[in-house]
């Protein structure tokens, strides 16, 4: 059946506990998973990409089917899912096993889709659109955030706020944690505030450092570095830019898995990636391979909360990961 993100509620998640995630609004999905679903259905997570599951389906099986003395439920989550997966999703949720719930999360599906045609026609399963963010709805996800930090600025400075996210729900919740770390510190915040630090994204500093550092632009990176005063605050929204660019970088190698063309798949890929930064990310592509994308995402967010524990390593920690990953040869 399809419903709406935000009917989700009404719902009754553990009677209907096969769900399909597609369209263009990542953040937003990732924000539905975490807030909503991942709560109430189980805290037990498994990720899976659809490739690994076609690749050894028996083993899938096996790993779904089988009981766990410590665990009562299981969520599974299969990323990247396509109609290739559709005949083993019918078999699956016609078994109907016990303690398991289970996501698939797409990109944008035509309506010809034989998954998405599958969970839309089936009473027992849940079928969410995620459309792309209006300028509108991304203002009012700002304006609601300052009103809980008790800030009142103009609608300019919240347009330049929404503007600098590039019509990404994932940059703009960067730019408001941002705001929100800030506000810990300070106790008036004003428009020349904000602006200064929407700004990091936008100067040759933080999203110059990540993109050299994962081109493994040696010479460029140590020169920002030395040319930066970085301070605690920035850690965090730097390895959160490097995670905002690994995951677009993951997402760009397996594109390639099916479609080798790399100007096509760059130039189609969304949200648009500028073309100021398609030379760059052509090296990254270059300089990285699928599983070790994989494996670097796993350390920045083991990173990032080291990083919050001990706020006074932070600028040590994040220094030396960076001349670790950009030094680094065997990728």
């Amino acid at each position: 059946m399809i419903v709406k993100f935000f009917e989700l509620k009404k719902k009754d998640l553990k009677k209907n506990r096969y769900f399909l995630l597609y369209g263009n609004n990542k953040g937003l999905i990732e924000e539905t998973i975490k807030n909503c679903l991942n709560p109430i259905l189980s805290n037990n997570v498994y990720h899976y990409e659809e490739n690994q599951i076609l690749n050894d389906i028996e083993t899938f099986k096996e790993d779904i089917s089988s009981q766990s003395f410590f665990e009562n439920d299981r969520l599974i989550i299969i990323n990247r899912s396509t109609d290739k997966i559709c005949n083993l999703c019918e078999e699956i949720i016609e078994k109907n096993l016990k303690d398991i719930s289970i996501i698939f999360v797409s990109e944008n599906l035509e309506k010809k889709s034989k998954l998405r045609s599958f969970f839309e026609k089936n009473n027992n399963t849940i079928c969410i659109p995620f459309y792309e963010d209006n300028h509108q709805t991304l203002s009012m996800i700002v304006q609601n955030h300052l009103k809980k930090l008790n800030i009142n600025l103009s609608q300019q400075i919240i347009n330049i706020i929404v503007e600098r996210a590039r019509g990404d729900r994932i940059n703009l919740n960067n730019e408001l944690l941002k705001i929100s770390n800030y506000s810990l510190s300070k106790k008036k915040i004003n428009s020349d505030d904000i602006l200064k630090l929407t700004n990091l994204a936008e100067n040759h500093h933080v999203s110059d450092l990540v993109d050299n550092s994962l081109a493994k632009n040696k010479s460029k990176t140590l020169n920002i570095l030395n040319e930066s005063n970085f301070n605690s605050e920035d850690c965090i929204y730097i390895l959160r830019t490097f995670l905002i660019k690994l995951k677009r970088l993951l997402k760009i190698k397996g594109s390639l898995e099916i479609n080798n063309n790399l100007e096509k798949v760059i130039s189609t890929y969304k949200p648009p990636i500028f073309w100021k930064e398609k030379e760059i990310v052509k090296q990254q592509i270059k300089a990285w391979k699928y599983n070790n994308i994989k494996d670097l995402i796993i350390k920045t967010n083991r990173l990032e909360l080291e990083v919050k524990k001990n706020p006074s390593s932070s600028i040590f920690l994040v220094t030396n990961f960076i001349l670790e990953k950009t030094l680094q040869t065997n990728n």
